[in-house]
Parts: C-alpha cells; structure tokens; sequence
C-alpha cells in the first residue's frame, strides 16, 4: 500500500486538471449568478435593531461571564484539579494550587484550593469547556448581559479570584432556593 492511496479521513479527492471551457474563462456566468444573490438579498428584510430600543434575544445555549461557584455555607467548590485548565483549547486559565491550613476550613471544601486562579479575558472563547470538565461543578458560565468591560490596558483583562468568585450573598440566596424546594 502505498502513501498515495492512505486517506485516514476518506475524503481524499483526486483533483484533476481539465481545460475550462470558453464561458468558464470569461467568468460570466459567476459575474451573473453574483449579481442574482446581491439583487435577491436587496429585497430582504433588514436584520438591523436599534440597540438601546430594542434588545436582541439571547440563544438558549448563550455563555456569559465565568464564576467559581459557592456552596451552601460559603466554602469556595475548586479543589484545584486543574481539569479545567487542561481543557481550555485557548489556554486561558491558570491556576496555582496551595493546601489548606487548618484555620483555612471555613474557605475552602477539600485539603487543596486555588490560591491562585486566573482567566485570561483576551484568550477566553466563551466554549464551556472548563464548565464541562470540572468534577466539582465549581466554575460556570453565567448569562449575565455583561461579558468583559472595555479598557486600555491588558491587565485588566486577567480575572483573578476577586472578580470570579460568587458573592457569598449569591451563595446564601442560592442555599436558600435550594432548601426551599
């Protein structure tokens, strides 16, 4: 078998080099077909909105801003697995993991947090991969409006634990609902 006949994907083509005809080299035909699709989309319904009026619906599957989850008594969920930064495709988190010491047990849950836990805005594509591969269900994607405020400078732009971070009394809240069911 020779490496010319392997196609690992099966979508292997063979391209062949045949003489374009008189029409096909004058490119009228595409000239015109372009000029169809331009003609048809004038006639279209304009998909513009005017923002501050008229609000666009968000999907179903929207992914908002990043937050490391709380639990019912406050104790941050990250246990400093890493799973999180290892399947972000962008390379966006970074993490740094510390043991806790004792007076440390109301903080955090497990023998190991993230003393530090980045996420870099400018890398960041919003795929929910870290949400997916987290075991602790400690970091989602929220879908809150507001995603990455607008500055200059490029240290803005690295989350750190103090803008991730549920509040503790969104954590409280949550606890609540939950007992309330």
């Amino acid at each position: 078998m020779s490496i010319e006949t392997i196609s690992l994907s099966g979508r292997k083509k063979q391209v062949s080099n045949k003489e374009m005809t008189f029409w096909e080299r004058m490119y009228l035909v595409a000239i015109v077909k372009g000029l169809i699709i331009t003609i048809q989309h004038l006639f279209k319904r304009k998909v513009t909105i005017q923002y501050p009026e008229q609000v666009r619906e968000r999907s179903s599957v929207y992914r908002g801003q990043h937050m490391l989850k709380r639990d019912e008594e406050g104790r941050e969920n990250c246990t400093a697995c890493g799973l999180c930064a290892l399947s972000c495709p962008a390379e966006a988190i970074t993490m740094k993991a510390e043991e806790r010491r004792a007076d440390e047990k109301h903080l955090y849950r497990e023998e190991k947090y993230a003393s530090i836990y980045e996420i870099n805005m400018l890398r960041c594509i919003f795929c929910g991969l870290c949400e997916e591969a987290c075991p602790k269900d400690a970091i989602y994607l929220t879908t809150s409006k507001v995603l990455v405020p607008s500055s200059y400078e490029r240290e803005d732009f690295i989350f750190g634990k103090d803008k991730l971070v549920m509040p503790l009394e969104m954590a409280m809240k949550n606890a609540q609902l939950k007992n309330a069911n």
